[in-house]
């Protein structure tokens, strides 16, 4: 495992993190702070167009597509430092993250001239429309149909979960196009205008009272083939790539997140509770450390593995953990949402935890990823993988 920096990338952390001090504070957003949906936007756009004019989107994308054409290890260490602040990435997240690299690498160079560079500078959104009622950790089991109408497609189904959709200029979306095939396949991605006839976008409130969430339902609406992404029959391989950018983010803590430093700070620990601060501080230094060796992948020209999923699996338990402990010692001031700074970050901490061990794959999901995929262990048995998928109850 590399713990330094090669001189180079000593350099070039030294120069992201110059920029970002000049930069950052004037769009920052903190958990605490209550802002409207529009001047998050605001903040939002104007942050990612500062990224883009300077040369921080896009850093390991090849430049033919609009990218900096730089290492991986690169994107890994702006998003590092990034981190330090507080910016208001969500809503291009996914974006940026997973829809513009798949189609860059799945469309045709009509779609990368129209779509990159607005995509890249924020001045349009993306969603990605994956997740349905009764396919999330089973995504092969989506039943959004597409059915071929000469040179269109017509979509009719319901996806749900779909972050930012209701702020969302375009989407990804995979269906099933051939139910007579296994659920694995049959299935093709392509690309909708979130605002076509018949696309219709419901918000979902959470626990914290936003609304980013949503449930999308298609009711006939077509699209034209030029929209597709891959071949007809290829969506699940398409939809494999595109998470497989998503693992690139090499993630850590979300921005302002408590630590085991940061009770500490607010007095919340004491000699009898050293145990306590000892289980998080150690477990904050192992997501710190397996973060490290999926660097050291990157810097190799390698991908981040499934190891990733450790961090992902021990992190959001970790800081849901961590929040409830901090709420605990506040005791009854723990309530005081309106008046108490500390009572309000960390009750927005603990409920954000609690979808953050849901989004991106259930802890059970990733136990069994680790279990087959990092430890070797016996597969779960799916009897199902070869049937045809309207031959499943």
């Amino acid at each position: 495992m590399d713990f330094l920096d090669t001189p180079e990338q000593a350099f070039y952390r030294a120069r992201v993190r110059q920029w970002l001090s000049e930069q950052a504070p004037a769009c920052e957003v903190h958990a605490e702070e209550e802002l409207s949906e529009e001047r998050f936007m605001a903040r939002a756009r104007a942050w990612q167009a500062l990224k883009y004019d300077a040369g921080f989107v896009g850093i390991m994308w090849p430049k033919a597509v609009g990218g900096q054409g730089s290492s991986p290890i690169e994107h890994v260490i702006f998003h590092q430092e990034e981190e330090a602040f507080s910016m208001p990435n969500v809503p291009f997240a996914v974006g940026i993250g997973m829809c513009l690299p798949t189609l860059f690498t799945h469309g045709s160079a009509e779609v990368v001239e129209r779509f990159m560079a607005p995509g890249m500078r924020g001045e349009e959104i993306w969603c990605q429309l994956f997740s349905e009622p009764a396919a999330g950790s089973d995504l092969a089991g989506l039943r959004t149909r597409a059915v071929r109408d000469d040179d269109h497609w017509v979509l009719n189904g319901q996806k749900v979960w779909t972050s930012y959709a209701h702020e969302a200029d375009y989407g990804i979306v995979l269906v099933r196009t051939d139910p007579s095939q296994p659920k694995h396949k049959g299935l093709t991605m392509f690309y909708v205008d979130m605002r076509a006839p018949g696309v219709e976008v419901r918000q979902i409130r959470t626990l914290l009272g936003d609304a980013e969430f949503n449930e999308v339902f298609f009711t006939d609406v077509r699209i034209p083939d030029s929209q597709r992404l891959g071949a007809v029959g290829d969506g699940w391989k398409v939809s494999l790539s595109t998470l497989m950018f998503e693992r690139l983010a090499v993630g850590g803590k979300p921005a302002g997140a408590p630590d085991a430093r940061d009770l500490l700070a607010q007095g919340l620990v004491g000699p009898e509770q050293a145990e306590a601060l000892a289980r998080f501080y150690v477990a904050d230094e192992g997501i710190a450390l397996t973060r490290l060796r999926s660097m050291t992948a990157v810097s190799r020209g390698g991908v981040p593995g499934p190891e990733a999923s450790i961090n992902k699996l021990v992190m959001a338990k970790t800081l849901q953990d961590m929040s409830g402990y901090a709420l605990e010692q506040l005791g009854a001031d723990g309530l005081r949402e309106f008046d108490d700074p500390r009572a309000r970050r960390y009750n927005y901490w603990y409920l954000w935890s609690a979808g953050l061990r849901i989004a991106g794959g259930t802890d059970e999901i990733l136990r069994n990823i680790i279990a087959e995929r990092v430890l070797g262990l016996p597969a779960e048995l799916r009897n199902d993988r070869d049937t045809p998928f309207n031959q499943l109850s």
